[in-house]
């Protein structure tokens, strides 16, 4: 493998192991603050954030992916003033955008609030996470730097930090707010969010001034600005393309808790409930669900070069191989996931959350979540391949139906009904991507591998079912009863995997491999 292979490979892999370790202490975050401050709170929070992602994709009008492009282009050549330029060009960019619209935002909080918010008790969560934007969209170019030169321990570092930072601040303003209401404590869950990020931007702010490009002689912001223009060119170029996705998705999660509660009250649940349930929906199930995902997504990020690489030197047989080989590892964690989740669903909710309501929302999105496993890397294929306006279109398309879908069920079947109308709408958004690959490129799919999967995640579930009944009967605690049926389940579903000849063990590399 030649040197820039070994830095790209070692570069991802500190990403997937940065990305497990802070969703690990998200997780443990989120489980804090489900716990203390209950569904209702947990609806607070929910309502409260999705206006900033809005605000942060406007401001960054994917630079970040634009910069660590030229950037790395810039520094191969060794131009290091064209370094210096591009990262000053979008900070200021950035920096002027994000401050404006979070100014306007703040100013016109109230009557955000009276739009957006069906539960004016978010309002207090939406003035304290507000101020992350602009911080945010620095870090955010600062990232985009350091990925252009390869220093991806930074990023890790500085991911690591933040979500460390963020549970200590949790814990202390949660605390010090929950006396004097929910809304307050939620508020404080929010401001812990702007301290951690802070601290995450002074981190990468002394990263760069210790290893970034040098100051040359002669040189200052006004000059940088002022023989900006054809690099701001350069970048919007780039970015702008990749920007109508993050919109649409920000629209999207913005009107979304609105979307749901509406269709609860015309299903006849009140305010307060439907809060609650909406809580229980995105702080309960989500987070279990989106868990194992933190694996295709690292895969998604080293296969878009990957695949634009096979692409650009018009290697069919590689790309199919390399996509091949993303689908598979997306089988290999969405099969025993999706079991996990269905087959202990209440009982994982109730250990983690003291929730054992949120368990039937868990169930029921579940067996439709599996296909969000592949559409990561199906997405990623798509952009790999010059295809973003396919991933545009699929996503607006199964949006729409999702949010239809939301209303028309959610106003008949309440939460339940909710919980239908989303997972619906990622099976459709994951078989259109796969629509568009096979127009593109084609689709050959080897099925048995899937038979194999699916036989084994029978096994997986029947035996898992069976241990757990067991182990209860003889009165276990409750952590122990889910705990070791799932460590037996899946040792289960791996032993089939291995007689079935799905994995298998090369002695010569010491690794398993998959011979599909």
């Amino acid at each position: 493998m030649s040197q820039h292979g070994q830095s790209f490979m070692r570069g991802t892999l500190v990403l997937s192991v940065a990305a497990f370790i802070n969703r690990i202490l998200g997780f443990i975050s989120g489980m804090y603050i489900a716990r203390v401050l209950g569904a209702e709170g947990i609806g607070i929070l929910m309502m409260a954030h999705p206006l900033v992602p809005l605000v942060i994709t406007i401001t960054e009008l994917g630079l970040p992916v634009a910069i660590s492009k030229l950037v790395a282009e810039a520094h191969a050549r060794g131009e290091r003033m064209k370094v210096r330029r591009i990262l000053h060009v979008s900070l200021a960019v950035t920096g002027f955008l994000s401050i404006a619209l979070t100014t306007i935002t703040l100013l016109g909080s109230e009557w955000i609030a009276s739009i957006l918010l069906s539960d004016q008790r978010a309002y207090y969560a939406m003035l304290a996470i507000t101020p992350i934007a602009p911080i945010v969209a620095v870090s955010a170019v600062l990232k985009g730097y350091f990925r252009g030169v390869q220093q991806m321990k930074t990023i890790a570092a500085s991911d690591v930090l933040e979500h460390t930072v963020q549970i200590a601040c949790v814990l202390a303003l949660v605390h010090l707010l929950l006396p004097y209401g929910v809304a307050y404590a939620a508020a404080g869950a929010m401001a812990a969010s702007v301290i951690s990020e802070m601290i995450s931007l002074l981190f990468l702010v002394t990263s760069y001034k210790l290893f970034g490009e040098s100051r040359m002689p002669g040189e200052t912001w006004a000059s940088h600005l002022k023989q900006g223009r054809s690099t701001l060119g350069e970048l919007l170029q780039i970015g702008l393309p990749t920007t109508g996705h993050g919109i649409i998705h920000s629209l999207y999660s913005t009107f979304q808790p609105l979307l749901i509660t509406t269709s609860l009250a015309l299903a006849g649940v009140g305010t307060a409930l439907a809060t609650k349930q909406f809580g229980m929906l995105a702080g309960y199930a989500f987070p279990l669900l989106f868990m194992p995902s933190f694996i295709t997504q690292s895969l998604s990020t080293a296969l878009i070069p990957a695949i634009g690489e096979a692409a650009a030197n018009k290697n069919s047989l590689l790309i199919h191989e390399r996509m091949n080989q993303a689908l598979n590892l997306g089988l290999l964690i969405g099969a025993p996931a999706t079991v996990i989740l269905y087959e202990w669903a209440t009982p994982l909710t109730t250990l983690v959350y003291n929730a054992p309501e949120a368990g039937l929302l868990l169930k029921i999105l579940a067996p439709m979540f599996f296909l969000h496993y592949f559409d990561a890397p199906l997405h990623a294929i798509l952009l790999g391949l010059g295809r973003a306006q396919a991933t545009l279109w699929n996503y607006v398309i199964a949006t729409a139906f999702k949010a239809v879908t939301i209303y028309i069920l959610g106003s008949q079947m309440g939460i339940v009904g909710v919980a239908y109308g989303i997972g619906i709408g990622i099976v459709i958004q994951t078989l259109l991507n796969f629509y568009s690959i096979s127009n593109s490129i084609g689709f050959y799919w080897n099925i048995r591998p899937y038979v194999k999967v699916g036989i084994s995640m029978l096994l997986m579930a029947i035996s898992g079912h069976w241990i757990y009944q067991y182990v209860t009967s003889h009165g276990m605690p409750e952590v122990w009863c889910v705990t070791t049926s799932i460590v037996c389940s899946l040792f289960l579903y791996f032993a089939a995997l291995v007689f079935t000849g799905t994995l298998t063990w090369k002695s010569s590399r010491h690794r398993f491999s998959i011979p599909w």
